[in-house]
């Protein structure tokens, strides 16, 4: 069974995926403007990944 910890650390995995994946797409396949919109996002990704990490050993 997987208590709170391992659901914030599965969340702070996927979050990164997300954001390197988001990142990635703004980085090589978008190179207009939507490009800066997508790696925005990911960065967000981060932002909210590194939230869910340090919350990690509190909750």
């Amino acid at each position: 069974m997987m208590n709170k910890n391992t659901v914030l650390g599965w969340a702070t995995f996927i979050m990164i995926v997300m954001g390197l994946l988001l990142i990635g797409l703004g980085a090589f396949r978008y190179n207009d403007v939507a490009g800066w919109g997508f790696g925005a996002v990911g960065v967000g990704f981060f932002a909210n990944a590194w939230v869910f990490s340090s919350l990690k050993g509190r909750v």
